[in-house]
């Protein structure tokens, strides 16, 4: 058994990913006898997972010192890994927010904290999770500088290369996407495990650029499959509102861009997908995906069933929480990489770091999303086939200038650059109506905050 680690959980609360964590936890013997301390601010939730986290150890066996607490300096104070899941406010206020952003013209919304919900992450509203994130880095400053941060907290981009770019707390971030490569090789009736690949680029906009099944090129698969099956089978598609893998607007996409989109890039790709639900159901189903109002309610209830399948079994100490979250390793990679770094074991995972040069054409101070080989000397990224220039030109750019563009707002306080990247909105029919929607989010309780950051232009964040 390798040393035991201090780990902190930021967000521990969360309905679905906790208690995943606490599962590839215990079966990975290497950290058994840590502590995991798990914090977050809604008791009820953090006392459902704590629950479940000292039942789920006694029937593995795993030894494991679990702590629960909504005070994050204790989370923090001497940890060896800091795991930040943390949404600030939670999707109730994301919900409120996006109510009001309607009722000034803007369908689902001008904020995306969490998911793509329209084109691609509108940012300017995302003051409190960039408040919250820069937060914790300078917590960590204090109570824990030599520790690592996992992020896996969205947007991902955004908050990644704020705090690589503002403190010098070591970060990888880490998101599931990729492994939506598996969908595209089952749909093609391929063996995802006899298949290889390359899907750079930023997180949720990663793009096949090489693709082999048992070392040969496999993208004719992908093009025969177009032409000769995709239409037959979209007649039959049924799918849920996580399902874009192998959607319309997948495909049209690639037609567009000339790389197969993975994971959340099928659902960014401009508003040509996204104007009004119609539009969504054309290109992403019944449903019109996972960003539309119907998939994201179905999303939010699924979220509201899981908490209470997991509160259920919490309350009745003869249910046994192994049977609902079997006790083998996920094909999460938070623990594994975890693992990598404290017992100085390499091997590749996806990961999100700065560039430093690894995709041509994007800045070094931009973190992006490559194959790394992990061990106790961190993440080094390995050199990844070059994106098109048609992906760059057409998709990479305006991604990174409108994160750019969030970023340059958050750290200077300066509203008009939110009012820049709302006129660039095609929603935005006049600059009335852009200082009408700002003035509204602002007014909002939970963002007493934001209203004060914004009115003290040109204000620097000290970090």
């Amino acid at each position: 058994m390798m040393a035991p680690i201090r780990l902190g959980v930021i967000g521990a609360g969360s309905a679905v990913w906790s208690i995943r964590l606490v599962g590839d936890l215990c079966v990975t013997k290497d950290l058994w006898g840590s502590t995991v301390v798990l914090m977050d601010i809604d008791k009820r939730r953090l006392g459902i997972i704590y629950e479940l986290a000292k039942r789920y150890a006694k029937e593995t066996g795993a030894e494991f010192k679990f702590v629960a607490t909504d005070n994050r300096e204790e989370a923090l104070r001497d940890a060896d890994f800091v795991i930040n899941a943390a949404l600030a406010g939670g999707h109730h206020n994301y919900e409120l927010q996006r109510e009001v952003a309607e009722k000034h013209g803007y369908y689902r919304g001008i904020d995306a904290v969490d998911h793509n919900m329209v084109s691609d992450y509108h940012v300017f509203g995302g003051y409190n999770q960039f408040k919250l994130f820069t937060d914790i880095l300078l917590d960590m400053e204090r109570l824990c500088p030599d520790a690592w941060l996992i992020n896996i907290a969205n947007p991902l981009l955004e908050l990644c290369t704020l705090g690589t770019r503002v403190s010098k707390i070591k970060i990888i971030g880490l998101c599931h996407g990729h492994l939506l490569y598996r969908d595209l090789a089952s749909t093609l009736g391929l063996d995802y495990r006899r298949v290889t690949f390359e899907a750079p680029g930023l997180n949720h906009c990663i793009w096949l650029t090489d693709f082999r099944y048992d070392g040969e090129n496999a993208y004719p698969l992908i093009d025969e499959w177009v032409e000769k099956y995709a239409e037959e089978y979209w007649k039959g598609w049924e799918p849920e509102f996580w399902d874009t893998q192998m959607s319309p607007a997948a495909v049209d996409m690639y037609q567009r861009y000339g790389l197969f989109p993975i994971g959340d890039t099928t659902r960014s790709g401009g508003w040509k997908y996204h104007y009004n639900l119609e539009t969504k159901k054309r290109w992403y189903g019944r449903l019109g995906g996972f960003d539309s109002e119907i998939g994201w309610q179905t999303y939010l209830s699924y979220l509201q069933k899981r908490i209470e399948r997991l509160e259920e079994i919490a309350s009745d100490p003869q249910k046994s929480i192994t049977e609902e979250v079997p006790p083998v390793l996920s094909d999460e990679s938070v623990v594994p990489v975890i693992n990598s770094i404290n017992s100085d074991k390499e091997a590749i995972y996806q990961v999100n770091v700065p560039n430093n040069g690894v995709i041509p054409g994007i800045p070094h101070n931009v973190v992006v999303e490559v194959p790394a080989v992990v061990s106790a000397k961190g993440a080094r990224p390995v050199q990844v086939t070059p994106l098109s220039k048609r992906v760059m030109e057409m998709v990479i750019k305006l991604r990174i200038f409108r994160m750019e563009l969030g970023l340059e707002a958050f750290l200077t306080g300066d509203k008009d650059v939110l009012i820049e990247e709302l006129l660039s909105d095609p929603r935005t029919k006049s600059p009335e109506q852009a200082e009408a929607v700002l003035k509204a989010i602002m007014s909002l309780e939970f963002n007493r905050g934001m209203a004060e950051h914004y009115g003290k232009k040109g204000r620097e964040l000290a970090l």
